[in-house]
């Protein structure tokens, strides 16, 4: 008892630090208070089903409302699912809040890694290995996705959305119309930057008061310089974040501060509000790096648009080691898990596999998601999205998000560092070593 109410409280306390401990996928605008579906508590009645999710813009909410009008359409069991959709950079914090005071939905959608496994420990996650066995969808995801919802030898979620991979996208018309090509190198990389800011272009699109938005800077460039193996030492306490990697990774996103590569205020700048993609869709920035959600966001409100959008990995530096094929991102960008058990879990587990079902996964591959399934790349038309898979499939390793994969703690105080490494109120250093501290805590609880 004692340690879930010290779960319960570390999850808390990781709320109240930060509202933008949101991890990637389907932002926007939020369609409504993320109220709980039966007005009051966040768990449904009887034969209601709760279901939080971020599934607030399209097409992530299309994909959600059309998976749960087909289980509330299809299903025997009697029960009904009632979707709740809460913007991305308030959601974890609710979901946190809502455990902390005894309260969890019936089943919600959230990232894999540190996170998940906290609300599993806290005891707001139930295994699902018999039912997952029983289902077609077991052999239908990809492994790898399998292993993201896997705990402790038990399968406890079921992964639907995304392949998601961060990468580079990029006006193909601005870059023919000043004779730029994709880079290889961070060196082609920066002298398309400094091109397009010599012609009163914002090269990078960034939009970073989430924060999360500017680690994806960071995660690649350290990976480029140091690879994979600072990182895992240093979650294993065998390292440091104060690596030489980290340090040049934030010593880099301070010189392309200081060169004028990102918007004028970028903290202040709202990712779920727009505020990144919209400089894309005025021309006034030529690149915008993100995860490969970007896609759909892209095709759905503009197909024209999208025809002028390239893509490109993170580039390699040319005096490094690291293996330039590592990529960031993960294998199911969306984790559905279950907080109920007997027939409701039964069903809400029904649920979760209609978002696995051949006509879900057509309309996701037809709006640009890339469902994590085996043969996802044969289905796929669209050109970005297969470089992509190309990308993962070819990648050496793939390093899933810090602040999914990092305990909240840790990953609150790499966010918040990081951010002011961007507003050049902290050196590298600095930000490092508070990341450190927190991972020192961390580890330092955990042996008790």
């Amino acid at each position: 008892m004692k340690k879930r109410v010290a779960k319960l409280m570390a999850l808390s306390m990781a709320a109240a630090m930060t509202a933008s401990l949101a991890a990637c996928g389907g932002g926007g605008s939020s369609d409504g208070d993320g109220g709980s579906g039966d007005g009051g508590s966040a768990s449904g009645g009887e034969k209601e089903i709760v279901y939080w999710n971020i599934g607030t813009e399209s097409p992530d909410k299309d994909v959600i409302a059309k998976a749960v009008e087909k289980f509330n359409s299809e299903t025997e069991s009697g029960y009904t699912v009632t979707s709740v959709p809460t913007q991305n950079d308030t959601y974890k914090e609710k979901l946190v809040v809502a455990m902390s005071s005894g309260e969890c939905p019936d089943m919600y959608s959230c990232w894999s890694g540190g996170p998940m496994y906290e609300y599993i420990d806290s005891g707001f996650g139930q295994p699902i290995d018999d039912l997952f066995n029983a289902s077609d969808i077991k052999d239908k995801l990809m492994e790898s996705a399998i292993g993201q919802a896997t705990y402790n030898d038990h399968v406890y979620a079921v992964p639907y959305q995304n392949v998601s991979m961060s990468g580079i996208f990029y006006n193909k018309e601005m870059f023919e119309e000043y004779k730029l090509e994709e880079p290889e190198t961070l060196a082609d990389l920066e002298n398309i930057c400094d091109t397009l800011k010599k012609n009163n272009i914002t090269p990078f699109a960034l939009a970073n008061s989430s924060k999360w938005t500017g680690s994806m800077y960071y995660m690649n460039l350290a990976a480029r310089y140091g690879g994979l193996e600072p990182f895992q030492k240093a979650v294993a306490g065998e390292g440091k974040f104060t690596d030489d990697c980290f340090i040049k990774a934030g010593e880099k996103i301070q010189e392309w501060v200081e060169a004028g590569y990102f918007p004028d205020g970028v903290n202040s700048l709202s990712e779920d509000d727009g505020q990144a993609k919209q400089l894309m869709y005025q021309e006034t920035a030529g690149m915008l790096l993100c995860g490969s959600w970007y896609t759909g966001t892209f095709s759905t409100d503009s197909a024209e648009f999208y025809e002028k959008i390239g893509w490109f990995p993170f580039p390699a530096i040319e005096d490094s080691d690291a293996d330039p094929s590592i990529m960031i991102g993960t294998v199911g960008d969306q984790f559905i898990v279950f907080n109920c058990e007997g027939d409701k879990l039964a069903a809400a587990f029904e649920c979760a596999e209609a978002h696995l079902s051949d006509e879900v996964i057509d309309f996701e591959v037809e709006n640009g998601k890339i469902p994590p399934v085996q043969g996802v790349d044969e289905m796929l038309t669209d050109s970005i999205t297969k470089e992509v898979v190309e990308a993962a499939n070819n990648a050496s390793e793939i390093q899933l998000w810090y602040d999914q994969y990092l305990p909240p703690a840790v990953a609150t105080a790499h966010l918040d560092g990081l951010q002011e490494v961007f507003g050049l109120t902290k050196t590298p250093m600095e930000a490092q070593e508070a990341m450190q501290k927190a991972m020192d805590d961390y580890l330092a609880n955990k042996a008790e």
